[in-house]
């Protein structure tokens, strides 16, 4: 994986929720959270969290 802005994506969950995640070329257009690799996967945060705006 890279480290710049062209290996994130910004993909959803199937509750909905937005994570960004740094992602391999392979995935760099991706949009569901589930279809990531386990790694992948570990690197998403939830943009929720991040801007404060995740409502209870």
């Amino acid at each position: 994986m890279n480290g710049d802005y062209g290996s994130l994506a910004w993909v959803n969950d199937r509750e909905g929720r937005e994570f960004v995640c740094k992602v391999d070329f392979e995935h760099s257009n991706e949009k569901e959270f589930e279809r990531l690799s386990e790694k992948e996967r570990e690197s998403c945060s939830n943009v929720n969290e991040i801007v404060g705006t995740e409502k209870g």
